[in-house]
């Protein structure tokens, strides 16, 4: 009998020990404010609207400790909306990321719905991750710096942190039956994080980016190809062949005051299928985009922010080149460390031509904040005031 107790007791003590080596965390991120709009599709808009600076989500994160500094962990995270309740990224029950993998001093091995290395190493360096929300992130959010779109069954590697450099690369399969290539995307991408300098590159290729199932159109809700992009900057450039993105940024930190500069090329590659005009099929659409931005702590809780972004589009067909010039200013004001308020404005204005969405002849240039629906003529301003609360 005593043998017995005893040997519980140890049985307890071990489960008690494996427990303590694992964790399990909840967390998340509410964001709800009021916004302005001065042309939606023509009309003055004002409403309410959710996950603006950041999106409002819920998540778990969970860490197993498999001993000889090897663990496993996994991530699944919900971006919802709060003032209906309805999930976000087209319904999708955890859209925002879902994976599980392994971790060790070499590295980090994962598998699943994640982030890509353009979205890891500069997006964060950009106004719209930092102080802006998606509203000031670059035009269209042509260069997915802001995260807009997300990669589906994906293998992911970050390494680990060798005195502030930092690397990694993604795969994601494509997952189409006898086309090896259809919907496939990868991406690589290096960042350095030591002292007041922050550095990072990134490079992104998506193949049939439109196509259901592509990187356009991962929701889960699959759209007509040609329609699951609505940004007027580059929405008649999606049925291109390929996708692909090469930027870099940079920020330094002096005293209270951030200053920081972005770049990014995109290309759409072999525009297609969809075009009824011939001599368009096969040609490709390029984009640039650079960015300056500042911010300043006024105060361990007051900050301030400033930028600046200049889109210059494609040539195509006769059309002149569009251009999008585009200013940020934000305040944020931190009541705590989990709850802030702050007012954000964006102001937009396009020049030159585009492509219409058919392919058959050009258009006047019209302005496109991120995440809004398109204005009606080359100018479009906005401006939020909101309250964010992370728990």
């Amino acid at each position: 009998m005593k043998k017995s107790l005893l040997a519980l007791a140890a049985l307890g003590a071990f489960a008690g020990v494996a427990h303590a080596q694992s964790s399990v965390t909840l967390y998340g991120i509410i964001d709800e404010g009021f916004n302005v709009n001065t042309n939606s599709g023509g009309k003055h808009l004002y409403n309410l609207s959710s996950g603006v600076l950041q999106g409002s989500r819920f998540g778990l994160r969970g860490t197993e400790d498999l001993g000889g500094g090897l663990k496993a962990i996994f991530v699944l995270e919900n971006g919802f909306d709060v003032n209906t309740g309805k999930l976000g990224q087209g319904g999708l029950m955890f859209g925002r990321q879902a994976y599980v993998g392994l971790s060790s001093q070499f590295g980090t091995v994962t598998l699943g719905r994640q982030y890509d290395s353009v979205v890891d190493y500069v997006g964060p360096l950009e106004a719209g991750d930092q102080w802006g929300g998606y509203i000031a992130a670059h035009p269209g959010d042509v260069d997915n710096f802001n995260n807009a779109y997300r990669t589906n069954n994906t293998v992911k590697y970050t390494s680990a942190n060798y005195n502030g450099l930092t690397f990694g690369g993604t795969y994601s399969f494509g997952g189409q039956a006898g086309n090896f290539s259809g919907n496939q995307i990868w991406s690589l991408g290096a960042g350095y994080n030591n002292g007041p300098l922050v550095l990072g590159v990134g490079y992104l290729n998506a193949r049939t980016p439109a196509a259901s199932g592509g990187l356009f159109n991962n929701s889960g809700t699959a759209t007509t190809a040609i329609t699951a992009v609505t940004s007027p900057v580059y929405a008649a450039y999606t049925s291109a062949n390929t996708y692909q993105v090469i930027g870099a940024g940079g920020a330094y930190t002096f005293g209270a005051a951030t200053i920081g500069l972005t770049y990014s090329n995109i290309k759409f590659s072999n525009l297609g299928m969809a075009f009824a005009q011939p001599d368009v099929k096969g040609q490709s659409a390029t984009f640039n985009n650079a960015e300056l931005n500042f911010k300043y702590q006024l105060t361990p809780a007051l900050l301030i922010g400033a930028a600046y972004d200049y889109t210059r589009g494609a040539s195509i067909d006769g059309a002149s080149t569009a251009q999008y010039h585009q200013g940020a200013v934000g305040v944020d004001y931190f009541l705590s460390k989990r709850t802030d308020v702050y007012v954000t404005g964006v102001y937009q204005h396009a020049l030159g031509e585009v492509l219409n969405q058919a392919g058959t002849g050009v258009v006047d240039a019209t302005a496109g904040i991120n995440g809004l629906t398109g204005s009606s003529n080359q100018n479009q301003f906005t401006a939020r005031i909101g309250i964010r609360h992370k728990f």
